[in-house]
């Protein structure tokens, strides 16, 4: 066959494979958005859910949602970031750094679920921790943890390695290169990373589900209990209580996820200008 024939079927195929996944996304958001947004006003958002069909609005959820994710990114970002920058730049390439690095992706695909019961049965019975925020975001942070680390070490090990010289020769020593010169210079794909482990953390249920309780409660201190959005709008869907308020919980849902992304690519492009 012509190669110039084969070259022509392979784009087709590209562009096909890309916009049916487009086209996929399009129509879950849409559906969700035509859904939802009739619900959307400002006593839906700031207001308490009363009543046995959960009437009003989901206020304490979106503080629950935020806080634990906060948290969470909190207790995961320096420990993986330090573990990265040791994995990238300190140990040395073995077996060792082969079992660390093959046990972060494991745990990164082990299911939420599992995850949930682990942070239950770990955090809560054997620590003793009640069902809290504090509770949740160590749950959470397991799962971004793998994200943010492998992210991370990508990050640095594509800083190209004159800058590095550049550093080391004008009389840098090894840490003062890492942290004033190889992280700034990783910066906006470390917060990309960040970014993408904040996104898995908000739309996870069955991990807070375990972990924070179910409790519609306004979270002051981590010790605090709560109710996250995914948490209310599975609640929502599945009893059948409120199928508009469980639509517009998942509208507000994708537009905070929506929020989270636009923020990192302006800190993105900020490091950018700066670097």
């Amino acid at each position: 066959m012509n190669k110039n024939v084969v070259n022509k079927i392979a784009i087709g195929v590209l562009w096909a494979a890309a916009l049916i996944t487009v086209t996929m996304l399009g129509i879950i958001i849409m559906y969700v958005v035509v859904k939802g947004i009739g619900v959307i006003s400002p006593q839906f958002i700031f207001t308490w859910p009363h009543g046995v069909n959960a009437e009003g609005g989901i206020w304490p959820t979106i503080v629950s949602t935020l806080y634990v994710t906060g948290l969470a990114m909190l207790i995961t970002t320096p420990i993986a970031v330090l573990a990265a920058v040791y994995l990238a730049e300190y140990a040395k390439q073995g077996r060792a750094v082969r079992i660390i690095r093959y046990a972060a992706d494991s745990l990164s695909s082990v299911p939420s679920i599992v995850m949930g019961l682990f942070g239950f049965s770990f955090f809560v019975e054997a620590l003793g921790i009640p069902m809290s925020m504090f509770s949740a975001a160590m749950a959470l942070s397991l799962l971004m943890l793998p994200i943010v680390m492998r992210t991370t070490e990508e990050a640095i090990r594509a800083v190209p390695r004159y800058i590095r010289w550049g550093s080391y020769g004008l009389g840098a020593t090894k840490w003062q290169t890492v942290s004033h010169v190889v992280l700034p210079w990783a910066m906006p794909r470390i917060i990309t990373g960040v970014v993408l482990a904040m996104g898995r953390a908000v739309g996870e249920t069955a991990v807070v589900f375990y972990t924070m309780g179910q409790a519609i409660n306004m979270p002051v201190t981590p010790l605090d209990s709560g109710r996250s959005m995914p948490v209310h709008l599975y609640l929502l869907a599945v009893e059948g209580i409120n199928m508009p308020a469980a639509y517009g919980t998942a509208f507000l849902l994708m537009v905070l996820i929506l929020i989270f992304n636009i923020g990192a690519r302006l800190i993105v492009r900020k490091y950018r200008k700066a670097r």
